[in-house]
């Protein structure tokens, strides 16, 4: 709700992070498809023009994927400013919390930060050496949609645990890229915490583990029939091919092919799902008037226009309490304080998951990429 990519809302935007625009020094924007729009982009760009700045915010044609491939392009020096997923921040020994600049919270270009909702700007995982390196933007779930015009509402499953049925055997899609949705899948299919594995890691029972690691275990046919069965495995964005009856997505999708006049609908899993925050970061090397302008574009995306349209557009919970409606929330005022909600995976614990994945994906018979 955790590292994505999402169908881009109605435009594209492809320019070489390398040259500059109108002859301004560009402010480079690493985003997820669908976060930063057209009219964005000339909204934030008349601001800075207005306030004196030399720069021009523009999104790098290299879209966001995953927690990977996120540091990997942030290390490489093509960045200035990113979207990245919470508990990115602080994975695989809080790698990429080296590589982000801490946020003066009480900068007068950051007016709309005070507006933010309180209990999400003080995340523990966002936070290094007592410094926040993140500001809250928006967030969701990883959900299953199930697609109404070839469902009856009798037939929608009611637990995970119906997706292991045969009669659902090719009609789901699952996401392959972020590997710890499907392991935490698998185990709140059997009962347990979708981070199970991540706490026995930090400090559980390391013999559990082992045992549970075992390849004639419980959970490791689980996680294999989970492969075996699906019927889509995305990397990017899910695609909604012929056949496939339940879509897994992080929401903004789902909009697109309803206004296209699809009927596709969230799936209320019993056992819940779970939930992600991503937020608007600072490179470590920004300084001085980039710096300043790199805060009046987060000031911009945390104002009440950008954070209604990814309530309107995107299906996403605002984080800020300027908007006028948000859903998700006025739901369950609970979303962001649950145990569903997707914690920092350590170099340990993320190589534990990947070991699981690759050798289901093996047992399941599907080819490596």
């Amino acid at each position: 709700m955790w590292c994505r990519i999402w169908v881009s809302v109605g435009f594209a935007i492809c320019l070489a992070f390398s040259s500059g625009v109108n002859g301004k020094e560009p402010l480079r924007i690493f985003t997820w498809d669908g976060y930063v729009t057209a009219d964005d982009l000339v909204n934030v760009n008349a601001l800075l023009v207005k306030a004196g700045y030399d720069f021009e915010a523009v999104v790098i044609d290299t879209p966001a994927d995953d927690a990977d491939q996120m540091f990997n392009v942030i290390r490489s020096g093509q960045v200035d400013v990113c979207f990245l997923t919470l508990f990115f921040i602080k994975m695989k020994d809080e790698r990429m919390a080296r590589l982000l600049k801490p946020i003066d919270t009480t900068s007068p270009r950051l007016a709309n930060y005070a507006k933010l909702e309180p209990s999400l700007t003080e995340i523990p995982i966002g936070i290094f050496n007592g410094r926040k390196l993140y500001i809250p933007w928006g967030g969701g779930a990883y959900g299953f949609y199930v697609n109404r015009d070839t469902v009856e509402e009798k037939d929608v499953p009611a637990s995970l645990l119906d997706l292991w049925k045969p009669e659902w055997k090719g009609r789901v899609s699952y996401n392959r890229s972020q590997e710890w949705y499907n392991v935490g899948l698998a185990l709140m299919s059997m009962g347990k915490s979708p981070f199970y594995i991540n706490q026995q890691v930090w400090g559980g029972d390391r013999a559990d583990l082992k045992a549970f690691k075992s390849d004639n275990g419980v959970f490791m046919d689980r996680l294999t029939q989970l492969y075996a069965n699906a019927g889509g495995l995305w990397n990017s964005a899910p695609s909604f091919a012929e056949g496939l009856d339940i879509v897994s997505s992080w929401g903004p999708e789902i909009v697109q092919e309803n206004k296209k006049g699809g009927n596709w609908q969230l799936i209320q899993f019993k056992e819940g799902s779970m939930v992600w925050l991503d937020t608007i970061n600072f490179v470590h090397s920004l300084q001085g008037k980039k710096l300043e302008a790199a805060e009046i574009f987060a000031n911009y995306f945390i104002g009440r226009k950008v954070q209604s349209r990814i309530v309107e557009s995107l299906s996403m919970v605002a984080a800020s309490t300027l908007v006028d409606k948000n859903p998700l929330i006025d739901e369950n005022p609970n979303f962001f304080q649950n145990d569903l909600f997707v914690p920092p995976y350590d170099m340990v614990s993320g190589n534990v998951v990947r070991s699981l994945t690759n050798r289901a994906l093996v047992r399941a018979g599907v080819p490596q990429e």
